[in-house]
This record gives C-alpha cells, structure tokens and sequence, in this order.
C-alpha cells in the first residue's frame, strides 16, 4: 500500500511542473447548500485535469531502458492527457489507446501533446485490452490509470495541497472511477487530519467501487452511457479496492440528470467549466446526498473539465430543464385559426419566452379537428411552469409537459 511517505516525494518529483491548483471558498454555493464548500479546481492543470499528478510521477521514475522504449496508456481522456504531457515533458513516445465514444476535445488535446492516439473500442475496457495487446507486442511500459502505487502517489499530492490551504475540513467528496484519485487524497488526509470524512462519488450507472465495497469483493459491472466518461469504469483492481474499503468512510452515487444539473450551476454561478465526472463531487453535495454536513467545512473536487463544446450545449439544455428554466409543453388544440396566438398571448402574459413551436397536424395522434402543439419555452423556474400550464387548462386546452 501507498505510505504517507511516497505522496510527500511524489509532490517534491513533481511539484515545478504542475499547476498549483486554488482550493477556493464559495459564499454563494455555501449559501445554496447550506454549508461551507471550498472547490479544489484541479480543471485548471494545464492538461485541464488532474491526471497529470500521478503520469508525471510515474513516468519521472522509469529507468533509462524504458523511457528509450516508449510508453502506452488507455485512457477515457484525461489519463491520455496526462501521460502525453508528462512524456512531452521528458523526452518519451507515448502511445494512447482511446475509447472511439471519447470527447473530440480530449482527443484533440492528446494529440496536442505530441502522443500516437489509437481509437478502439466503446468503452474504457475495450481501450484498456487492446493496449495491452500493443505494449506486450511492441514491449512498451504500459501506464496504468490507477492501479499503480507511483500514480496513486502523485494523486495524493492534491490531498497535501488541501490540507496545507484548509487543514480543518470537516469533509473531502472526490469522485470515483478507478480509485486512484481518491486512494491518494484519503493516504494523505487520513494521516494529516485522522476526523476528516473521505466521501466517494460515483455515476449511478456505473457504480463499480461501490458496488464491490458493499460486496467485499471486486465485481465486474455491466457497461453503460454515461456523461461522466471520465469515471465510467466496469472493474475496479485490487490496490485501489483495499485502500478505498480501509480509508473511504462512504460511497454515494449521482444520476446523469444530477450531473448535467450540476455542470450548469458550477458555470454558471462560479464561471467553472466542468465535465460530468469533475461535477460528481458537487453533484452529491448539492443533491443532498451526504448527510451531516449542514454548516461544516466541506471540500469538492473538482477533477476536470475537458468537455467537448457540442456535448456541453445538451447538457446545459438538460440542466436548465432540470432547473424549471427550460421546458417544452404539449397542448391539444383545435384546429382552428387563431388558437396558436391565443396561446402565445397567454404565456406572453406571464413573461416566459417562447424558442421553439412546433405544429404537426399529421402525426399528432389526437382526434380529428384536433391537433398537437408543441411549445418550447424559456421560463423561470418550476412554480412558474405550473402557473403557465395553470393559466392555459383554464383556457378550455389540455397541456402537459413532455
């Protein structure tokens, strides 16, 4: 098992070549979860992750014959990114095997870096496999995402970082994939502050940790979508489920809703760009998955924010729904002239804005005389959506949201 040791080297081996990431205090979150959250913004690393922690400090630790080889990884992105810099940074070729569903903005970042990247696969597993296959044939040092004792180490110089910002935390929330990120910090805090609670954070779909955790074993899980692609991992290994199963006091899961939610808040109101696993960890604490932590010092993870700008309109779409701001409304009209301006008059009324109408008199599944419009409006949240939809049945028309 990693020793407090290790992380201490670990941070002086890489310290002069990573960012010194903020751990920064939000009155406005505070205020809106009702404790006092302090956001450790490891999506400002030049690789816009944290990965890079634990790539440099293993890679920095190769012997000569090794680094003349080359190194390969498999990496959903931001371990891709991570070794790619590292190896830049140290004069090795790098080859990463990718997932073909990874974010265009993490290929592209991978690439930027001067690494091979090869796409294979759906999934983080199939990529992991056929790296293998390529480092057995080719005799590379395959990197590890996170079962490695020298990248669980350089994880855990995040947790150095915490404590030495906020050495009285009530409570860390870290997401989970793998483990590594969390079996780093938690070595590191459980030995500098022994009452502090190491909560873990994992997408509802692909709960993995967890779920071997409550089992007492590692199981493997079957794959599933998820838009935190940067934790969705079926199988968790062996060093990181013992450090996870001694030092992690719990383990909570978020829904994909909750996430997309989340990445919305954080930008909008911390002006922080995430993607969905660096959102996990104040996903739980905003949905209220942690309990006790009302009015104590609670510290978030945010672990990156390499999402790619497509992908980020939909979410945000999904979050604004999520939030009462955004909501499309079926309504069963007559098919009659005029009706489409007296709904329109109706929501004018109330102050919403109307971004989409969409009239389909063909395929509408209603009665004849009768037709479906389908109304996207721009609205002010819940209570406001139900006033509107109030105001339109008392006009005589069915409606509901869709």
């Amino acid at each position: 098992m990693v020793q407090f040791e290790d992380i201490q080297s670990a941070h002086d081996r890489i310290k002069d070549e990573i960012i010194r990431t903020p751990c920064t205090y939000s009155s406005t979150l505070s205020t809106i979860v009702d404790c006092k959250v302090f956001l450790k913004l490891e999506n400002l690393q030049l690789t816009g992750a944290y990965k890079v922690r634990g790539a440099l400090n293993r890679l920095s630790q190769l012997s000569d014959e090794e680094k003349l080889r080359g190194v390969i990884a498999s990496s959903a992105g931001n371990h891709a990114q991570g070794v790619a810099l590292a190896a830049k940074k140290l004069g090795i070729k790098a080859t990463i095997v990718m997932p073909e569903t990874t974010p265009l903005s993490k290929i592209q970042g991978t690439k930027k870096f001067g690494a091979n990247v090869i796409l294979h696969g759906l999934f983080y597993d199939d990529a992991y496999e056929k790296a293998l296959e390529i480092q057995k044939k080719k005799k590379l040092t395959f990197i590890h995402p996170f079962n490695d004792d020298h990248i669980i180490a350089g994880q855990g110089t995040i947790g150095l970082e915490i404590h030495e910002d906020h050495p009285n935390l009530d409570v860390l929330v870290v997401p989970i994939g793998g483990g590594g990120l969390i079996s780093g910090i938690a070595i590191a805090l459980k030995k500098l502050n022994p009452k502090i609670r190491i909560i873990g954070v994992e997408a509802e779909q692909m709960a993995a940790m967890k779920t071997s955790v409550e089992q007492k074993k590692i199981v493997q899980i079957e794959k599933c979508k998820t838009i935190a692609d940067g934790i969705a991992v079926t199988t968790v290994q062996e060093n990181t489920f013992n450090i996870v199963s001694q030092l992690v006091d719990e383990i909570v899961t978020v829904s994909e809703v909750e996430m997309a939610h989340s990445i919305m808040k954080l930008l909008e109101i911390e002006k922080v760009l995430v993607e969905g696993a660096g959102a996990a960890a104040f996903s739980a604490v905003a949905h209220g998955k942690i309990s006790d932590i009302t009015g104590k010092k609670v510290g978030v993870v945010v672990s990156g924010g390499n999402i790619d700008i497509n992908f980020l309109s939909k979410v945000l779409e999904r979050g604004l729904s999520e939030d009462g701001r955004l909501v499309t409304l079926k309504i069963i009209v007559p098919d009659s002239p005029g009706i489409i301006s007296d709904i329109s008059s109706i929501v004018a009324k109330f102050g919403a804005n109307i971004v989409d109408i969409y009239h389909n008199r063909t395929f509408s599944n209603t009665h004849l005389g009768e037709t479906a419009v389908h109304f996207t409006l721009e609205t002010k949240g819940h209570n406001h959506i139900k006033e509107i939809t109030k105001a339109i049945k008392e006009h005589g028309l069915t409606v509901k949201k869709t």
